[in-house]
């Protein structure tokens, strides 16, 4: 039997996790998919909120802030790519004036540090690509942007090499209470636990709802999103956002962590908890909104396009905590944005109150750090000759458009819970995130993953299950 099943390795999962694995504990996550960070954390805005924006008092503002705060020693202990480069929400006409004073009231309120409302002239030192009417803008110095694959599955490893056990390609079809605690079955397999977590993401719904009395109702709520070429990176240095409307923080313009420009996201709410499909309205709207608040946005620089959902209750609040009619069922549910930014927060918070339920005592040995995957095109020219001495697989580069080396790819697929098919690579090592979009490569990865995985190259997937890529022969075709 279990401590604890953990239901998701996105980034809330595997945040607490990680942070479960503090204790003397027998935990394990399942996770319906074939790798971790395959939800809505793969796909999102890649934002650290500095927090000013959720309403105070509520569990958003509260992990907002204090993950946004855990999150600079988080990427130096874990070793994944994070960026304090600030954000800043435009004010486009006088009128709007007033909304912008009171998103910097609440952020005060919410112990955001370093808040300023600054006018125009130093809103164009900041961004000289401001559009001409805007007048105004928050200045949120700590607010930053991360790689959200980076983050996730550092918090998955390190949980692992900790200890606790995952298992993909597991689907939770039922949770039963039973005399010990909960029996959770999946598709393949049944899992006895003691307690219970669920960060199920868009389905976290249907877990809760099996056990409280007061049920919640998740809504997949859709963003589409551009994401533009290197030669773009430098059009914007900050997080540049306007103001808040009804359905969130509005398109946004930001560098990425990896020198990209990203842009996004809508906001359109769907039923269908898979629909993340991009449309031609939405990608429409992504371009006449970015316009708004910048000028010439580069978006002939588009390299792809891509859509995420986020898991928006009806309250539009987290929902923690231990459900009364079910003792040792905790959520973790309705975490949408923030929550990429308030995944340290919840993952602390949420695996000490598990560990206070089961009497769990802290190990003497938790391994804090985590080293991640070497990047050889960031190594200096001796230290990369160093490298390809000791291991002439960094001497060979695969993806060309983000210079990437087998000698990565094979360390992406060796490490603990290493990826299994392109997709997976793709998010370790960034190989065919470039501008030819894997059209080069993907051969070569396949390659790699054949004979690292000890598997023949018509079993190699783009993201798992049904996705192969090689469905038959030419020869098997005459």
């Amino acid at each position: 039997m279990y401590d604890v099943v953990i239901i998701g390795a996105g980034v809330t999962g595997s945040a607490i996790a990680r942070y479960l694995s503090r204790y003397q504990v027998k935990a394990c996550v399942l996770e319906m998919s074939e790798d971790v960070c395959t939800g809505t954390s793969k796909a999102n805005s890649a934002i650290v909120h500095a927090g000013y924006d959720a309403e105070n008092g509520s569990l958003m503002a509260k992990y907002n802030v204090e993950g946004s705060v855990m999150m600079p020693d988080l990427a130096k202990e874990l070793d994944f790519d994070y960026d304090m480069c600030g954000s800043l929400v435009v004010c486009l006409s006088e009128d709007d004036r007033p909304a912008l004073v009171k998103l910097y009231e609440n952020g005060v309120k919410n112990g955001v540090k370093d808040l300023e409302i600054i006018e125009r002239d130093r809103l164009l030192e900041l961004e000289p690509n401001i559009a001409d009417n805007a007048v105004a803008a928050l200045w949120a110095p700590t607010g930053g942007i991360v790689c959200p694959f980076g983050l996730t599955i550092a918090f998955a490893e390190n949980a692992c090499e900790n200890g606790v056990e995952f298992f993909f390609n597991e689907k939770v079809t039922e949770i039963q209470k039973t005399e010990g605690g909960f029996l959770v079955k999946t598709e393949n397999n049944e899992y006895e636990t003691k307690t219970v977590v669920n960060a199920a993401g868009v389905y976290s719904d249907v877990f809760h709802n099996e056990f409280a009395s007061k049920k919640i109702h998740i809504t997949p709520r859709k963003g589409e999103y551009l994401l533009l070429d290197h030669a773009t990176y430098g059009y914007v240095t900050h997080t540049v956002f306007q103001l808040p409307g009804k359905y969130g923080k509005g398109v946004l313009v930001t560098p990425t962590v990896h020198k990209n420009t990203l842009v996004g996201p809508t906001a359109t709410d769907i039923e269908d908890k898979e629909g993340v499909n991009t449309t031609q309205e939405g990608l429409q709207e992504v371009i006449d909104k970015s316009a708004l608040a910048l000028k010439n946005v580069p978006v002939r620089q588009v390299i792809t396009s891509f859509a995420g959902l986020r898991a928006h209750e009806d309250s539009h609040e987290f929902v923690i905590g231990e459900i009364p009619e079910a003792p040792g069922f905790f959520d973790a549910a309705g975490i949408e944005s923030p929550g990429l930014s308030s995944s340290p927060a919840i993952g602390l918070h949420v695996s000490d109150m598990v560990a206070e339920k089961l009497g769990l005592e802290k190990k003497a040995d938790f391994k804090a750090e985590r080293k991640g995957i070497i990047k050889a095109g960031d190594l200096s020219l001796e230290e990369r000759n160093e490298l390809i001495k000791k291991d002439p697989a960094y001497g060979q580069i695969i993806c060309r458009c983000e210079s990437v080396s087998e000698g990565e790819i094979i360390d992406a697929i060796r490490r603990p819970l290493g990826a299994k098919s392109l997709d997976g690579v793709k998010r370790r090592v960034r190989a065919g995130m470039g501008r030819c979009q894997a059209g080069f490569c993907s051969p070569r990865v396949m390659e790699i993953l054949s004979r690292e995985l000890d598997i023949p190259l018509s079993e190699i997937t783009k993201s798992g299950g049904a996705s192969k890529i090689i469905v038959g022969t030419v020869k098997d075709s005459l």
